[in-house]
């Protein structure tokens, strides 16, 4: 964008053809994205679309930085209008690979660390689901939703859990 401040970011042109923003992680997100990304916004045809809502990233050792959930709750603020989330939970990512490739949702495993995507996405799809907890969520917490009267709490329960995703190959160790 030219210039250094937000008067100067106003009187960038914009490219008639754009149609969609896509948010997704951005390790150089700026004010200055943002502005711009509004004003794509402000058109009405113009889509706003999400690759995930994840809060955190953990790291190793209990650390953790801003997940792309951080940044697509700041473009939707500044928007004022909700996004089109395409990564998991939300199932749209299945039904592509699924429209390609002759998937049985009875024989397909999801394995992942989040409750809030990862093991939702494959309760939401019929498939199994395997927690590794190895990432934002301990064993206390599928308990927790176990034990819960709600039955939206139920749907993130997975059906099995491992400590590390290295636990599985010990299963194939000849």
């Amino acid at each position: 964008l030219p210039g250094p401040g937000p008067a100067d970011w106003l009187q960038a042109p914009l490219e008639p053809a754009v149609r969609a923003v896509l948010v997704g992680f951005d390790e150089h997100f700026s004010y200055a994205k943002l502005c711009q990304a509004l004003r794509y916004l402000l058109r009405p045809e113009c889509l706003l679309v999400g690759t995930n809502r994840d809060h955190r990233l953990p790291l190793e050792g209990g650390a953790a930085i801003p997940g792309t959930g951080c940044l697509v709750k700041a473009v939707e603020t500044a928007a004022q209008r909700e996004a089109f989330i395409v990564g998991k939970p939300n199932r749209f990512m299945f039904d592509c690979v699924a429209g390609e490739f002759p998937v049985e949702p009875a024989r397909t495993i999801m394995v992942g660390d989040r409750l809030d995507t990862d093991i939702l996405m494959g309760n939401e799809c019929g498939l199994t689901t395997l927690l590794t907890l190895t990432g934002v969520t301990a064993l206390d917490e599928v308990r927790g939703h176990q034990e819960s009267a709600c039955p939206a709490r139920h749907r993130l329960v997975p059906d099995y859990y491992v400590d590390s995703i290295a636990d599985l190959l010990l299963g194939f160790k000849q």
